[in-house]
């Protein structure tokens, strides 16, 4: 039996995925040393691999091979596009993609104008405005902290995910629109479905019958 091997985005989500895991007899006793230098963990007895990635490359390596299954925001995967199979929400980490910025914004995405909008999501805030809203816009692709754009005027509004709020309270901007909810979601590459189909299935259905007995926030 081949090892199914894991691309987990790094922080809260890998986490809760673990915790998941371990409610499904999945444990890797090395991941939780905080000290460790590994980079590969494996749990021989069930053949499984694990391995932390940047959120933004865990597509990456499951639409190349690297990886069987990923878990990921839905946020990274819209964003990257990537040729994989999308087969759960795992019911986590949930939030929402927004077009934010002062309320004065407001009246100009309702007329259509033409404006100016900063993201660190460029990808995902072309498809809102242009087929969804069929309105041209100018996008501009920022790494940083994106709430500053419309203070300085760089943009008029902002595309990013939205949590509580708070952030957006604090600098006078405000929620104009909702783009797309978000949360994490489980990603399989196509020809690991194929190859590994039974394995695979059965950890999805397992983490469903987990999810409609418990539920797992933030």
């Amino acid at each position: 039996m081949r090892y199914l091997t894991f691309a987990l985005a790094k922080g809260r989500l890998a986490k809760t995925t673990m915790a998941m895991f371990e409610e499904l007899g999945i444990t890797c006793e090395a991941m939780k040393d905080k000290d460790t230098r590994k980079l590969i963990f494996v749990n021989e007895e069930l053949k499984l691999k694990f391995f932390l990635a940047k959120a933004s490359d865990v597509p990456t390596y499951v639409e190349y091979g690297a990886a069987d299954i990923g878990v990921v925001g839905e946020d990274t995967i819209l964003e990257e596009g990537r040729n994989l199979y999308e087969v759960m929400d795992l019911g986590f980490g949930k939030c929402r993609m927004c077009v934010c910025g002062p309320a004065s914004a407001r009246e100009k995405l309702k007329h259509g104008e033409l404006i100016r909008v900063a993201s660190k999501y460029p990808h995902i805030a072309k498809d809102y405005f242009y087929n969804k809203k069929f309105q041209t816009v100018e996008i501009i692709k920022l790494n940083g902290s994106v709430e500053l754009a419309p203070i300085v005027g760089l943009s008029e509004v902002i595309v990013d995910i939205v949590e509580t709020g708070s952030t957006l309270k604090e600098n006078g901007l405000v929620v104009l629109e909702e783009v797309c909810p978000l949360s994490a979601r489980m990603i399989v590459n196509p020809v690991s479905m194929r190859m590994e189909n039974d394995r695979i299935k059965g950890l999805i259905h397992n983490l469903r019958e987990l999810l409609q007995e418990e539920s797992y926030a933030d």
